[in-house]
């Protein structure tokens, strides 16, 4: 085991949290998010291939009141099926950020996007206020 990982093994979120400001992005907070990163997609991979499975074991009934609750419930797995598809997007995508050397800095400012804020949401990519001024925006303008 390298001493990142050593590092990354011995942080919680408490010590993330209260770490001085100076060790913002250390490799060892790098290692925390980065398995934090991996755990969530394979946890998401798990969940794809569970609600795949799901879908082609789908029986077709000939009572039309079963027949529209199936339907109902695969449009629902659907519906969450492009949710996590969407988030395995966001994860792959702060996971070349790590490797970039880019992670927890937001991409509009430079600016630190901060420990809580990442914690909170490890795909973030925007700190809180560019985030906030990107959705005013979006509100405003469509």
């Amino acid at each position: 085991m390298d001493e990142s990982t050593a590092q990354a093994n011995e942080l919680t979120e408490t010590t993330l949290l209260s770490a001085p400001e100076d060790q913002y992005m250390s490799p060892g907070q790098i290692a925390f998010f980065r398995r934090r990163l991996l755990a969530e997609e394979q946890a998401l991979l798990s969940a794809v291939k569970a609600t795949a499975g799901h879908l082609q074991e789908a029986e077709i009934s000939s009572d039309w009141n079963d027949r529209a609750s199936a339907e109902e419930e695969h449009t629902l797995e659907l519906r969450v099926r492009d949710r996590e598809r969407k988030l395995l997007r966001k994860i792959r995508d702060a996971l070349q950020r790590i490797d970039e050397g880019n992670y927890g800095w937001c991409e509009e400012t430079g600016e630190p996007i901060g420990i809580a804020r990442l914690l909170a949401r490890p795909t973030a990519a925007l700190s809180l206020e560019a985030q906030e001024r990107r959705e005013q925006y979006k509100r405003r303008f469509g």
